[in-house]
């Protein structure tokens, strides 16, 4: 196996670790999931939707991006699959950013982690694309 093939493995892994957490903890503990991020949940369906937009999809990017690590045929899906989710995040920070909605220091760190997600995602396109079948 080549080494950038290698490193898109791991990093896939990784990212699949993460939304597993990440996915677990909103599924199980929503309220204190968003409390923890500071981020208030009001009405009927706050835990509801928390746990599906979340813990279901979360889960789901963690099983994309860990059969991506597994098998070179899926690694592709798995990386564009992270472009455009990333990607969507990013975009929707800088348009909160432009309208001045700022967030507190602590979110800075999600946002930071969303765009290196996204430029590695971007960077193992890039390097894999003469692996990918």
């Amino acid at each position: 196996m080549s080494l950038p093939m290698l490193l898109i493995k791991i990093f896939l892994a990784a990212m699949a670790l993460m939304f597993t957490a990440f996915g677990g903890w909103s599924l199980l503990d929503p309220l204190g999931m968003t409390s923890q991020l500071n981020v208030e949940i009001n009405g009927p369906n706050g835990s509801f939707e928390i746990r599906g937009i979340f813990g279901g999809v979360s889960l789901g990017a963690a099983a994309l991006c860990m059969v991506g690590a597994v098998s070179v045929r899926y690694a592709r899906p798995a990386l564009w699959f992270l472009v455009a989710y990333m990607g969507g995040y990013c975009f929707a920070r800088l348009v909160s950013i432009v309208l001045n909605d700022l967030p507190t220091p602590g979110t800075w760190l999600f946002v930071g982690f969303e765009a290196l997600s996204l430029a590695l995602a971007i960077a193992s396109l890039i390097a894999g694309r003469r692996h990918f079948a």
